[in-house]
């Protein structure tokens, strides 16, 4: 059985990067006959072709195109594991990675990230925004180490802590003719021009929690992918939108909106922190979530002072 080398990953990588030879031996600091030879004694003792040429350029088989994609999914793990470790060894505690399955949390991110980062100086923060990316499976291959979320799903390996707790509400200009009224209902919206982030539409609360189950679609759907900018259009009259109470809050000093409840009882939500259970006890984890605790204090304290 043939063994594959993290140095053939890095080859196919290369080549499949560059197009040519010239271009991975340079990169790869080799010379391009070392590399063909590399590349010959892979394909023979795999018993297949990886390229094929055409003219100057090499193009993957089926077996390369695989070969390339296992390279574009381990070499990163490989490249973060030495990373980590010579953090370690140079006494650091390295690089936090949390992954974003929430819009606006971005922003309740933030107010965590300076008291965290000045109360643990040997350990860095990275945010990966991949708003439709499969958080649970990053976090289970330890491509993230925290993951943002309002939908956490039991898994043995994984645990969920709820850190912060929110209405959603309804976002309308100071002007609109639903201005005044104390909660809407679903079927008012028919004919409201609907601002979202680009997320599918049973991943949206105003959808799966206040439209759908009425049966209600509203007349027209727009997608913003920045915060800022939907709340613009809102404030424009372009149309309304469905956010977090207290980020509404937080930006009515800078646009001329106003919230109002979906429902009678409201719209409640809750988001979570999903860590590996084996990674709960590590000090500056432990600290992280209760840092978001605190915050999910505070900001309910406020609340009851509105």
């Amino acid at each position: 059985m043939p063994t594959i080398e993290r140095s053939h990953l890095e080859i196919v990588r290369a080549v499949n990067e560059h197009g040519s030879l010239t271009a991975a031996a340079d990169l790869l600091y080799v010379t391009q006959p070392a590399l063909s030879h590399s590349i010959r004694k892979l394909e023979d003792a795999l018993g297949l072709k990886i390229w094929t040429r055409e003219g100057r350029t090499l193009r993957l088989t089926q077996a390369g195109e695989y070969l390339a994609a296992v390279a574009n999914r381990l070499l990163p793990q490989f490249e973060r594991a030495e990373q980590q470790l010579q953090q370690f060894a140079q006494g650091e505690r390295g690089i936090m990675r949390i992954g974003m399955e929430c819009h606006p949390c971005y922003q309740w991110l933030l107010k965590i990230a300076a008291p965290f980062l000045q109360a643990w100086p040997g350990v860095d923060l990275d945010v990966i925004q991949k708003f439709q990316f499969g958080g649970i499976d990053a976090l289970l291959a330890h491509d993230i180490d925290v993951l943002v979320t309002p939908d956490p799903l039991k898994k043995q390996a994984l645990s969920f802590e709820p850190v912060f707790d929110y209405e959603q509400v309804l976002v309308v200009d100071d002007a609109h003719p639903l201005r005044r009224k104390k909660y809407v209902q679903p079927e008012q919206l028919a004919d409201q021009t609907l601002i979202t982030y680009p997320v599918p539409t049973d991943r949206l609360d105003v959808f799966s929690r206040f439209l759908t189950p009425a049966g209600v679609i509203p007349k027209r759907h727009k997608l913003i992918e920045t915060t800022d900018i939907m709340l613009q259009m809102v404030a424009s009259g372009r149309g309304v939108a469905a956010l977090p109470r207290w980020l509404v809050e937080q930006r009515r000093d800078r646009f001329a909106i106003h919230p109002i409840r979906l429902g009678e009882k409201g719209v409640d939500k809750q988001i979570f922190l999903g860590l590996r259970t084996k990674d709960k006890d590590i000090d500056y984890m432990k600290s992280f979530v209760e840092m978001a605790r605190e915050s999910r204090a505070i900001e309910s304290r406020r609340g009851e002072n509105r």
